[in-house]
């Protein structure tokens, strides 16, 4: 898999290496250190996290993990209780956040005996996971910025880590856009109140389960997680990118099926994740569509929303060694979790297991007729490229498993959007495996457009795509190519 677990000025790695088979690696540097600055996360137990607590005379600052550590330390037995322990250390948001998602689902989703083995034996290992956050991750843990192309490796323990302090939400300035207004969202009280903003879904409740399975898998091990994951960005100087006008490449190999998923049928290649720009989108809120589905079945991706600013125009997020737990079945307002899933795909020889995901954003479209602008399909064919390309000038041969990326609520043609993604594919020198969510007419369709241009023996820079413009295309864009040709 890539990248290649080395520390570097570009790669951030927080454990000892090499990693052996069987064993939770150790945190790298040996000893602690604390940064508090705008290139870091800010831990929750800085000494320099401080939060004012008022009595009858008077308001002093004390040390936020303390308050954590007494609060969490206390018996926690109800959701009440649980969120009487979130407000001790989150005091000025107690009249905002209202956990109506959380008290739902132990007083009337699960049965008695379900909330109960939450309460005695989940929670408690959540807590523990959270409160060893210190002897777990000795050195600062950097930002993915905008315009910089970095990786952050972690070991599965120090992810599990993270996950449970965002669930007891104990990230310091995260919870307003004051100090993190270009990152998404990463403690959990947006999805506790999801209830009070959203009304009653049940979707909210079944990605709660999710997680909740998460935590008892992570928990319930004998040994620590044992694996890594790496997470990237990837930054394409727009001096790098392709011209496509003079892209003289063939298209390239294509699979497509009406059957099947990306991430049941796409292993071993690049699984796209159709993003928003804030990674993970509504994964914390109402959102359980491809990008939060994915987020849901495999958690630790979470974990990027922690470290990732949202991404610009030639960026794209990649995730290297996620695990799946969680199976599903649904979409959007009828999602529901479906178990637990045992993820039996091999590991590198880091610990890494055998899935990339590629989190690449679509522009969404007001109107239908504003993508077939030049402007706007360059942007979608630069937007693909910088996350098909990842890896590419290292030798790095691997498929594309993608789909209707952008499409949906987005607006955009499925058809245009795999002519794009086919020639994003081919400057990138990858193959594409293309899925259409149980729609023949439109697997038919794109395959008639795709042997049309193989056929003809095109290339990517022969296609035109200032003479896109016309309302043909808004139709049917085989039928533009038909008529108009492609050297027009």
């Amino acid at each position: 898999l890539y990248p290649h677990v080395h520390p570097s000025f570009s790669h951030t790695v927080l454990f000892k290496l090499p990693v052996k088979s069987g064993s939770v690696p150790s945190p790298y540097p040996e000893k602690s250190s604390d940064y508090w600055d705008n290139n870091h996360v800010r831990m929750p137990y800085s000494p320099k996290s401080l939060y004012p607590v008022s009595d009858v005379s008077d308001t002093e600052l004390k040390a936020r993990w303390l308050l954590m550590k007494q609060a969490l330390g206390r018996p926690i037995t109800t959701s009440i209780s649980l969120e009487s322990a979130i407000f001790s250390y989150n005091s000025k948001y107690s009249q905002k956040w209202k956990f109506d998602a959380l008290h739902k689902l132990f007083t009337e989703t699960l049965d008695e005996a379900e909330a109960e083995y939450f309460f005695k034996t989940i929670l408690p290992g959540i807590i523990n996971l959270a409160l060893s956050l210190p002897d777990k991750i000795h050195g600062g843990l950097p930002l993915l910025k905008k315009h910089s192309a970095r990786s952050v490796s972690l070991t599965q323990d120090q992810v599990s880590s993270l996950m449970a302090n965002a669930f007891l939400c104990t990230f310091p300035r995260r919870n307003s856009t004051a100090h993190y207004t270009p990152f998404p969202s990463i403690n959990f009280n947006s999805h506790f109140s999801r209830l009070f903003q959203c009304g009653d879904l049940n979707s909210v409740q079944e990605k709660l389960k999710c997680f909740i399975n998460y935590f008892r898998r992570v928990i319930g091990k004998i040994l620590e997680p044992e694996g890594v994951i790496t997470y990237s960005r990837n930054f394409v100087d727009p001096i790098r990118l392709p011209n496509w006008s003079e892209c003289n490449i063939s298209f390239p190999k294509l699979h497509i099926s009406s059957k099947g998923t990306i991430e049941d049928d796409g292993t071993g290649m690049m699984e796209i994740d159709f993003a928003n720009k804030f990674v993970g989108g509504g994964v914390l809120g109402r959102g359980s569509v491809q990008e939060e589905i994915k987020f849901l079945i495999c958690p630790e991706l979470i974990v990027s929303r922690l470290i990732t600013e949202c991404l610009d125009d030639t960026e794209a997020l990649i995730v290297t060694g996620c695990e799946r737990f969680n199976r599903y079945f649904g979409y959007a307002d009828t999602f529901m979790w479906a178990g637990d899933f045992n993820d039996s795909s091999e590991r590198d020889p880091y610990g890494r297991k055998c899935c990339t995901v590629v989190a690449i954003d679509a522009t969404h479209y007001s109107s239908t007729n504003q993508q077939y602008t030049v402007q706007s399909m360059v942007r979608e064919l630069n937007k693909a490229y910088s996350g098909f390309s990842f890896g590419s000038n290292e030798g790095w041969d691997i498929s594309v498993a993608t789909g209707n990326w952008g499409c949906g609520a987005f607006n955009g043609d499925p058809r245009l959007k795999a002519l794009l993604q086919l020639m994003a594919a081919a400057a990138a020198k990858k193959n594409l495996a293309y899925f259409t969510f149980q729609d023949d007419s439109l697997r038919d369709s794109i395959y008639s457009m795709y042997m049309f241009l193989v056929n003809s023996r095109t290339t990517v820079g022969k296609f035109k795509i200032g003479k896109m413009t016309t309302m043909e295309l808004w139709v049917d864009v085989l039928g533009y190519i038909l008529y108009y040709g492609w050297t027009v």
